[in-house]
């Protein structure tokens, strides 16, 4: 790291929570009664640690924050626990009836502020968690659709549906905190997505508690009964409502996986090869492109570029910038790879074997947990992630890189396509540079907006393909949508939440 982006200042002593500033509630007594009536007395929390548990998500300034106790951390009112779709509902009438925002929780995974416990102009905030609502309502074998309850962490889920034959196939990799609630609200993408399809295209039905009342959308798995509202609520972030349960399709567990690893000279040859497996109806499931900067990072720590052998053996093959491709199949698609392969081959492809596959797999949660480490040594290290039409990638591939090191100096960019489509892919940046000492939190913030204004201009690209809106992107989403989109969603808000107490300065602020 010290070669790639110099020397770092280690960072002072974590904080306790206990250090960290904690307002005291503003839950009104009357408020906090009429809720624990609803869900009993203990399970309205107000103690400050409690709420603090609550506070935000994990981005980068999320965990900057909590490390500094001076740093300022919005905090919640009181943290409310439901036990079932109809106790969400009755809480969130009685915030209507007193005016208290209201933030639904579920994993806490947010790195955009999408559960930041933002008031806006009401007079309390409160966090309503949804970890009890973790059921599995139902699995319709014939049909092969199941219901979960929002709460439902990704690990409980395809345990539960693992024991019917069942899984959902959606492993991001917040996989091991984030709830199938989180995934419906956010639009997520799982890094198996190009196989089993992003978590809006397996969600068949919904059911959201709003100040309004009960909203339940999905009766068939096609209909053209007008606009599928189902997409409304997917991705609404919070804002529409509360999402309580969520009906999925869901596929037979595969009886196999199948590694690849293939070494392309160059990212632009590299994103082309990609661009023709999409088009061919050749991707693995798992199809992810790696840069030049990744690529010798993951060795690395592979442990398979330790000597000058590999860059013997690529250079021999025409690979002198290797691009990293890591492949893997699920179940019965021999066929498909044998296709895949050869036009890997043909178009200047090394064959790895399946080693650094494989090492990327073990090693693929550990990224979030990778960042205490980096921090704690005085690291900046965050990241970001949009996507684009293929003939508009290299652009928007130099553009965010442009703007990073404009406003960082010399960090250290790595970049992959871990989502490919017919039509275009994503990109998804990690960044280190040394932090700054005296302004950390307004170093990033200027190079995450610096980041956005380049992905937003000429409307290149999207400002999130996977991670949200939250509040970190809301100032560029009507660049993105139009004044015209933005007044669609500020009409359904008011049809839905006139009095707008649900997660506050969210999605459209």
């Amino acid at each position: 790291m010290r070669s790639r982006i110099g020397d770092t200042t280690p960072n002072d002593p974590v904080a306790p929570d206990s250090a960290i500033a904690t307002p005291p509630s503003q839950l009104p007594e009357r408020t906090r009664s009429a809720i624990a009536a609803v869900v009993g007395a203990g399970n309205v929390l107000e103690e400050p640690r409690e709420r603090l548990e609550r506070s935000g998500g994990l981005s980068y300034l999320d965990l900057l924050r909590r490390r500094q106790p001076t740093a300022g951390i919005p905090t919640p009112d009181g943290v409310v626990l439901p036990g079932s779709p109809k106790q969400v509902q009755q809480v969130l009438d009685v915030c209507v009836e007193h005016d208290v925002g209201v933030v639904p929780f579920g994993g806490g995974t947010s790195v955009v502020g999408g559960v930041t416990a933002f008031r806006g102009d009401k007079k309390a905030v409160i966090v309503l968690d949804l970890e009890r609502l973790n059921r599995l309502v139902s699995v319709d074998p014939i049909s092969r659709t199941a219901v979960l309850q929002a709460g439902v962490r990704a690990p409980d889920a395809e345990r539960m549906l693992s024991a019917h034959g069942f899984t959902l196939g959606h492993v991001p990799q917040s996989f091991e905190r984030a709830t199938i609630g989180g995934f419906a609200a956010t639009r997520s993408a799982g890094q198996a997505s190009s196989g089993y399809g992003r978590f809006e295209d397996m969600v068949t039905g919904v059911r959201l508690a709003t100040p309004r009342g009960e909203w339940e959308l999905g009766v068939a798995p096609a209909s053209a009964a007008g606009p599928d509202l189902r997409q409304l609520a997917i991705g609404s972030e919070g804002t529409l409502g509360v999402i309580t349960e969520v009906a999925v399709r869901v596929r037979p567990l595969p009886d196999s996986e199948h590694f690849e690893a293939v070494a392309v000279d160059g990212w632009e040859r590299g994103s082309g090869l990609v661009r023709e497996l999409a088009q061919q109806g050749l991707l693995a499931d798992i199809t992810r492109l790696s840069d030049v900067d990744e690529t010798a990072v993951q060795l690395q720590l592979a442990g398979t570029w330790k000597t000058s052998a590999l860059r013997r053996y690529l250079s021999a093959r025409g690979v002198d910038s290797p691009c990293l491709l890591v492949l893997s199949w699920h179940g019965e698609s021999a066929d498909r790879r044998k296709k895949a392969m050869r036009l890997l081959r043909s178009g200047g492809g090394v064959w790895l074997t399946s080693a650094p596959a494989r090492a990327w797999l073990r090693g693929r949660f550990g990224g979030p947990r990778q960042r205490d480490a980096l921090l704690d040594a005085g690291v900046c290290v965050e990241t970001l992630e949009t996507a684009t039409h293929w003939s508009k990638l290299g652009t928007l591939y130099d553009r965010v890189r442009t703007a990073l090191r404009r406003e960082l100096g010399h960090p250290l960019i790595m970049c992959h396509v871990s989502h490919a489509y017919e039509t275009g892919a994503s990109l998804y940046f990690t960044v280190l540079t040394p932090r700054d000492p005296e302004d950390p939190i307004g170093q990033w913030e200027r190079a995450k907006a610096a980041a956005c204004e380049a992905i937003s201009a000429d409307r290149v690209g999207t400002i999130s393909h996977h991670h949200a809106v939250g509040m970190d992107h809301a100032p560029y989403l009507t660049a993105e949508i139009g004044e015209l989109g933005r007044d669609v969603l500020a009409a359904a808000k008011r049809a839905v939440d006139p009095t707008g107490i649900l997660n506050p300065g969210k999605l459209i602020g």
